[in-house]
This record gives C-alpha cells, sequence and structure tokens, in this order.
C-alpha cells in the first residue's frame, strides 16, 4: 500500500530566471525535512538538482529535475527546472504535471525576460502560483520595487503574504501578514523563531492584512458574507479562500526567502502542504474524446509521459504522473498512442540521480519507470479497455537551426541514431534530412541549446561532429515574359531522339489575364512542395506536337524548377505555355522531348529577368528598456526592417523583418549585447526579393562551385 494517498501528495515546480535560486531553494527543502544533513551549493558542485556532470561544469540547471520530500504528513514531489529559455522545454513539461508552481523572483533584478516568459506558460495550464522573492540578503535587494514590478507584470493578483523588517547583509527577520507573526532566524537560518511583529510595523502588517483579507474573501461569497459580520476571517477561512483562489488563477500569495541562507524556506514548505491544492483538488484532466478524468486513486490506472531520459548501460528512463488509478510493478497498460502494451516491470520514486524502488504510485504522484520500448513523450499509458488520451504538451518552435556533420567519413549512421536519441529526451530539437539543402539540420531554440546537444553527441555517443552554416533555402523566379525553343535531336544508329519545344514562360500571380495572343486548348495548376505555383498551359494548334507528349514536357519543366538556373535553387510562380514545336514519326519520344522541355526553359528563364527571392523571418525581441537601442543596431547590421516597437510590462518588444541570411549568429549575439537580458523568437514570414549585388554575387558563387566540381 503506498505511504501517503492523493490528498496528500502535491506536486509543485520551481520556476524563475537563471540565477534566481531554484536549485538552492530545493536544497533547502530537502534539507529542512531532513532527506539531507548537509545542503550542498552550486558552487561546490555537491547539490542534490544539479547532479549532472555538464550542469556542474557551467554552474546552472540545464534540465529539469524530480526531487521528493516528506513534510508533516504529505509528500512533496519538486521539479527543479533551468532558467534560460533555450530549455524552455524542460520548464513547459514540468508546468504539464505540476499542481502548483513556485515563481521565484530575484530581489536584485526584480521581474526578468524569462520570468515573463514562463509566466505565459502558466497561464495556459492554469497552474497555481505562488511568488518568492529571494535573495533578500543582498545589499542591493529591493523588495518593494521587485512586488511593484510583480504587479506590473502579472496584476494585483499578487498578494504580499510576507515582507522582510530589513534587507541585505541584515536580513534575517521576516513579518507574515498572514499569520501576523514575525519569524526571526538565526544566522546560521533554519528554524525561526515566532515572535509578535514589533509596534513600529504593525500599522504595515494590519494594512498588507487587510489586503489580503479583502482579496481572499472578494473570490468567495461565503467568505464576503462572513467577512462583512465579522470584519474579520480567521485563519483557516483564509487558507480555504486562498486554495480556492489559486485553483481558479484568481490570486498569487508572495512569500520572502534567503535560499542561501536557508531562511523562510519551511515556512514556505508549510504553505505548500496547507494550502496549495493535491492534484485531486484540481479540475479533472479532460481526454482528448471529451472524457473526464478525475484523479482517483481508487479510479482506472492512467498515466501520461511527461519527459525521458536515456541512461548509459540502463537504458530510457520514463517520468510520468499518474492522473487516475495506482500504478503497481508488474502492471500492463496500453500505450494509447502506439496501442502497444507495456509492461511496467519497475516503479521508482526518484530523488535526482538516485532512483528508489517502491511497489505502487497513486492518482497525483508522479515518479519513473525503466525500458518502455515504444513509449514516448506525450504518450497516455491507460489499462486496456479504455481509449484515454490526455492533452499533449506544445513544445515551442524552434529559432535556430544548423547544418552537422560527422568529422570522420563513415559514421553517418551512429549520427543518425545519437540524434534519434536527442530528439527522444528533447521533443524542442528538430532534426531534419533537408533534400533541398542536401544537409543534415538540427533546429533547437538557442546557441546554448546547441551546446547541449552537441555534448551529449560526443560524450554519450562519443562521436566528433561539427555544425556548420545551414545553406539558405533561396527561391528563383521571373520579372518579365520570354520566348524560346530548343531542339533536341540525336542520332547514334538505329532510333533517333528528336524533339522541338517553343515555349513562352511569364512571372505568374493570382488573378492575371489569360496568355496574350495564344490559342488555349488546356491549363493546369500545380501548386508546388516548396511553395508558389506552376501553372502550365497546352497552346498547341494543329497538332505541331503531339498531346501525348506534353507531359514529358511538362516533367523537364518541373525537373529544371527544381535546380533554378541562378543558384540550384527551387524556383516558384511561373506560367509556361507550350505553342509549337516539332516531332518525327519514328524519333520522337517521350525522353527527347522531356530533354527538350528543360532546355527551352532553362534558355526563357535567363532571358526573362530572372531574380533570387530570399526566406524573411519575422523576429520579435523582448528587452528592458534601457537596451533597445542598442538591440535595434544590431539588427539593422542585419539588414532588418524595424517595423514597430510595442510596450509589454515594463519590456520594450521589439518587432522586425529580417533575412534568414542574416540571422546567423544572433541567439549568442543578442546573450552578449544584452548580458542574457533579452530574447528572442522567430518565424518564417515571407520570400522576397533580394538586393541586386547580393544577387549578383550569390550567382558568381554558384557558378564558381559549378566549375569547381567539373574540375
Amino acid at each position: 500500500m503506498a505511504e501517503f494517498d492523493t490528498s496528500h501528495v502535491k506536486s509543485i515546480v520551481l520556476l524563475g530566471h537563471a540565477g534566481s535560486g531554484k536549485t538552492t531553494l530545493a536544497e533547502c527543502m530537502l534539507y529542512e525535512a531532513g532527506l539531507i544533513n548537509r545542503r550542498g551549493t552550486i558552487a561546490e558542485r555537491n547539490t542534490v538538482g544539479d547532479y549532472h556532470e555538464l550542469e556542474q561544469e557551467r554552474g546552472n540547471s540545464i534540465f529539469s529535475k524530480l526531487m521528493h520530500t516528506k513534510w508533516r504528513g504529505y509528500k512533496i514531489n519538486i521539479i527543479d527546472t533551468p532558467g534560460y529559455d533555450d530549455f524552455v522545454g524542460e520548464v513547459i513539461s514540468a508546468l504539464r504535471v505540476a499542481d502548483t508552481g513556485v515563481m521565484l523572483l530575484n530581489a536584485v533584478m526584480g521581474v526578468e525576460v524569462t520570468t515573463d516568459i514562463i509566466w505565459d506558460y502558466t497561464e495556459q495550464f492554469k497552474t497555481p502560483m505562488i511568488f518568492a522573492v529571494n535573495k533578500l540578503d543582498d545589499d542591493r535587494a529591493d523588495f518593494d520595487r521587485t512586488v511593484a514590478e510583480a504587479k506590473n507584470h502579472f496584476g494585483n493578483k499578487v498578494l504580499v503574504v510576507q515582507y522582510p523588517r530589513q534587507q541585505g547583509a541584515g536580513f534575517h527577520e521576516i513579518i507574515d501578514v498572514l499569520r501576523m507573526t514575525m519569524y526571526k532566524f538565526r544566522d546560521t537560518g533554519g528554524k525561526p523563531d515566532k515572535l509578535p511583529i514589533p509596534d513600529e510595523e504593525k500599522a504595515r502588517a494590519e494594512e498588507l492584512h487587510k489586503e489580503l483579507i479583502e482579496a481572499i474573501a472578494s473570490n468567495d461569497e461565503f467568505l464576503m458574507e462572513k467577512y462583512f459580520d465579522k470584519g474579520e476571517l480567521d485563519e483557516d477561512d483564509m487558507k480555504m479562500g486562498l486554495k480556492k483562489a489559486m485553483i481558479n488563477h484568481d490570486l498569487f500569495p508572495l512569500f520572502c526567502l534567503s535560499a542561501e541562507r536557508n531562511m523562510g524556506s519551511g515556512r514556505l514548505m508549510g504553505f505548500i502542504d496547507n494550502v496549495c491544492p493535491s492534484a485531486n483538488e484540481m479540475p479533472s484532466q479532460i481526454t482528448r474524446t471529451g472524457n473526464i478524468l478525475p484523479c482517483d486513486a481508487n479510479g482506472p490506472a492512467c498515466i501520461f509521459v511527461y519527459k525521458t531520459v536515456s541512461e548509459p548501460h540502463v537504458g530510457e528512463l520514463s517520468y510520468f504522473k499518474v492522473y487516475s488509478g495506482t500504478v503497481k510493478s508488474g502492471m500492463e497498460l496500453e500505450n494509447e498512442t502506439t496501442g502497444v502494451s507495456e509492461k511496467i516491470n519497475q516503479l521508482f520514486m526518484v530523488e535526482g540521480n538516485k532512483r528508489i524502488n517502491t511497489n505502487e504510485l497513486v492518482a497525483g504522484d508522479i515518479g519513473a519507470t525503466l525500458k518502455l520500448r515504444n513509449t514516448h513523450v506525450n504518450n497516455t499509458l491507460h489499462i486496456k479497455g479504455k481509449n484515454y488520451e490526455l492533452t499533449p504538451i506544445e513544445f515551442p518552435l524552434p529559432n535556430m537551426t544548423v547544418a552537422i556533420e560527422t568529422i570522420k567519413k563513415g559514421e553517418e549512421e551512429k549520427l543518425s541514431v545519437a540524434l534519434h536519441q536527442l530528439r527522444e529526451e528533447d521533443p524542442t530539437i528538430i532534426i531534419e534530412h533537408s533534400q533541398e539543402l542536401k544537409q543534415l539540420l538540427i533546429h533547437c531554440q538557442g546557441d546554448m541549446h546547441l551546446a547541449v546537444a552537441k555534448w551529449k553527441i560526443e560524450h554519450n555517443h562519443k562521436l566528433e561532429v561539427r555544425f556548420t552554416k545551414p545553406r539558405i533555402p533561396y527561391r528563383e523566379t521571373i520579372r518579365k515574359m520570354a520566348d524560346a525553343s530548343y531542339r533536341h535531336k540525336k542520332q547514334s544508329g538505329g532510333a533517333g531522339q528528336f524533339g522541338e519545344v517553343f515555349m513562352r514562360i511569364e512571372p505568374w500571380h493570382e488573378g492575371m489575364p489569360e496568355p496574350a495572343g495564344l490559342n488555349v486548348r488546356g491549363r493546369d495548376t500545380y501548386p508546388l512542395d516548396w511553395g508558389g505555383n506552376l501553372v502550365f498551359y497546352n497552346c498547341i494548334v494543329g497538332g505541331a506536337i503531339d498531346t501525348r507528349f506534353l507531359p514529358s514536357v511538362l516533367k523537364g519543366v518541373m525537373e529544371k524548377m527544381q535546380t533554378g538556373p541562378l543558384t540550384g535553387s527551387y524556383v516558384r510562380d511561373v506560367r509556361v505555355c507550350v505553342y509549337d514545336g516539332k516531332m518525327h514519326p519514328v524519333d520522337s519520344n517521350d525522353i527527347s522531348f522531356k530533354i527538350a522541355g528543360l532546355q527551352a526553359f532553362r534558355q526563357a528563364f535567363q532571358q526573362a529577368d530572372p531574380q533570387i527571392l530570399e526566406p524573411i523571418y519575422q523576429v520579435e525581441v523582448l528587452c528592458p528598456d534601457d537596451i533597445t537601442g542598442a538591440v535595434m543596431g544590431d539588427l539593422q547590421t542585419r539588414r532588418a526592417i524595424v517595423e514597430g516597437i510595442d510596450a509589454e510590462g515594463h519590456f520594450q518588444k521589439i518587432i522586425a523583418k529580417v533575412p534568414l541570411a542574416e540571422m546567423e549568429g544572433y541567439s549568442s549575439s543578442l546573450r552578449s549585447i544584452t548580458q542574457g537580458r533579452a530574447k528572442f523568437k522567430s518565424k518564417f514570414h515571407e520570400y522576397a526579393a533580394v538586393p541586386y549585388d547580393l544577387q549578383r554575387k550569390l550567382i558568381d558563387e554558384y557558378s564558381k562551385a559549378e566549375k569547381e566540381e567539373l574540375v
């Protein structure tokens, strides 16, 4: 039987910008609960959370980590997450399974960019949230400014439950306006003394206490009536009201911390077990078919896999949350996505890099299992006879692309295996074999994300790889009409080859009139896989070319459109009219007219004022006001067209259109310019004409490369 029932299991996720103190807080929580007898530190590289070699090397969290602790009759699952948006996938997957989020704010820096980005996801998931202002022992700490920024960004739903009596090196007293008590800590932190609020703080504490009561009462009719009758709410009423408001995403209580000195973590844990909701108090899961799945340990077993990790010499470790029923070792569950039955051979509770065997996990709990061969992130597993499929996690699109290749030849297959495993572990990485660019591409979130991928490939798979600049997927088109003809004639004994084609090509656009001066006998539009259209007209009069040869002419045109005459790029938005030609009663065949069509198109294209088009991306940069000028200056060196600047909270959002060719290295450049205080996202917008001098350069480079290949 499980040690804790569903109502006594809480799952929290620690969130915040890099350096806000999430890993240090997790260490305090484990220490306060007695699971560890010494608090590790980032500097000493011995925390339970940041156990990975790469994290210890870099000094910051890269992967989300599952830990758990026992506190006053409750089991608290703790998921520590990275603070850089390069690793946002780790944050989103953790949020998907958490019952409450704890957002840490750095009292020195206030609300930072990543905090805003993460907040958007908490709004999507409607995760109950707690704010914790950390680093109040820093001499540069400013609690009031941090709270003001939090209210500015996230609204007046942010409620002060605690405030510091003093800040900086002398920080050791916290005034709690929910309990109307002052906590006084020793220099070493730990368990505080509970004291009356000093006279000089009573007015402020009572004002904040009243604000807290009124906010809680305003979200519950029963409590509002009670407040009007008595002019007060007792602590139990306030806890009940806070829990309900947090579940509805209506109120966000704010606490004080110095995780470094272990001050305030115990009170935060007490609030988590007393007030924060268990999974069975949260709204039930809705399956993709619309069924309601209550979080009930006695219901049908159903789990959701939110993360996988490949462990050397062990295999894949699948992390999951039990959303219904009780999962026991030896149980067989069916994967709704793959239809494959999976046996749960082992169940684990996880403590950083340690796995603790357990026989069962109840609804609401989080755990892990090994060697689910056909199960991946976002899969739902359930008992046979059900068809539950829970809502999958939607991961963000990539912001950066590089080409990858092995340094040693002959290791391409090993690289494919490594990349497949990389993708299994991290769904925010997309692997693409680009036939167009003839490159193997990695799409990811940024340069830090890419560095981690490279480290994994080299250390886990013992492969030497290099990243190269991805080729740009240019397009070619034309700007005026041109006519051309080509005769293909070949005689080499026996049946020969003969085909002659007269062709007109024009730039195509929607709604253009029919070809002037030609008799249209047939018209077909072919949407192209790479964008745009080819419109093909049969304008043959008098049977100059038999109709059965027109598909071959079209095939020749299409073949040349896949390797455009200027740079070998795809051709788009062209209208082709075949209006005359000649054939031979014996020597004409499909291959003859295919070659004639291809060459006639090539010649006409060169005479039709050809134009190279480049992909343009819409880029949005979120940054503080004081570095907006530097960010815009950098964008302008990249041929960007800045379309506007919008205020978003106290950040500025710069919106620009930037050629993809100029986006190389932008992630690292932006981080360097802004010291990591800005973030960006990008998406494809359109194809646009390249400047004349760049077109000339691209054509010359392609011609040179073609000549070198022939040598």
